[in-house]
């Protein structure tokens, strides 16, 4: 399946299987040109959703979108997006905090803030078993994003 309007359709597909093909294609397709980008809002609209698999999605295509943002879309709705550090469900924060440096790398005016947002989150809201979890997510981001 190519056409990227069925894909994007799919992202909010009660079949999750099938849902994470979806991103899985459009996560391909965005690597490889800009042909993604134009749905960009329909990424920045899933990062409110109530379900933690579709913001985790959303997250992770605004991110994969990020060399393609000519139009500082993600400067726009940047605090919103780091809002999610520190997510409800902790397996939705892991994904936003791993994907930081990719947006850090294209995004070089934001790396700041996201820096500022790393040092201010804290993995102890978390259930102990997720804590050094996201603590060492957030080291490993922190320490790539310096590097740049």
């Amino acid at each position: 399946m190519t056409d990227i309007s069925k894909l994007i359709d799919g992202l909010k597909h009660t079949d999750d299987n099938y849902a994470y093909q979806c991103l899985k294609q459009l996560q391909s397709l965005s690597a490889e040109s800009n042909a993604v980008y134009s749905y960009f809002d329909a990424f920045a609209e899933m990062i409110y959703d109530p379900k933690s698999y579709i913001r985790t999605r959303g997250l992770l295509l605004i991110a994969a979108n990020a060399k393609w943002d000519k139009d500082n879309k993600i400067d726009e709705i940047i605090d919103e997006y780091l809002k999610h550090i520190m997510d409800d469900k902790p397996i939705t924060s892991r994904q936003c905090i791993k994907v930081l440096p990719e947006i850090a790398r294209h995004k070089p005016e934001l790396r700041d803030s996201i820096l500022s947002a790393l040092r201010k989150a804290n993995p102890m809201i978390y259930n102990s078993n997720m804590q050094n979890l996201i603590y060492k997510d957030i080291q490993d981001a922190s320490k790539s994003i310096e590097r740049l």
